[in-house]
């Protein structure tokens, strides 16, 4: 089982926590003014490096709190995760 770590409850098991998006990925500023292509691409397309991405993840079986966390998409290894007041 993997262990995801929590910055408010600890290290929990995957089970406990649901995916959220990359981090980072900023609302348009001015969202009425986008036709359906600028649309699809900020809605469906998302960054898929290979190696370290940071991600929202939200604890939904302990604190229900959303952090953000740095995964490596080759081992799926966690490295590290912060709460939203902790992050700059």
């Amino acid at each position: 089982m993997q262990l995801i770590p929590c910055p408010h409850c600890g290290p929990r098991e995957e089970t406990e926590f649901h995916y959220g998006a990359a981090a980072g990925i900023d609302y348009p500023e001015n969202p009425a003014g986008l036709d359906d292509t600028e649309w699809g691409r900020y809605l469906f397309f998302r960054p898929n490096p290979k190696g370290v991405l940071a991600e929202r993840w939200c604890h939904v079986a302990g604190c229900r709190q959303w952090f953000t966390a740095e995964r490596d998409t080759v081992t799926y290894t966690f490295r590290a995760s912060a709460a939203k007041d902790d992050e700059s």
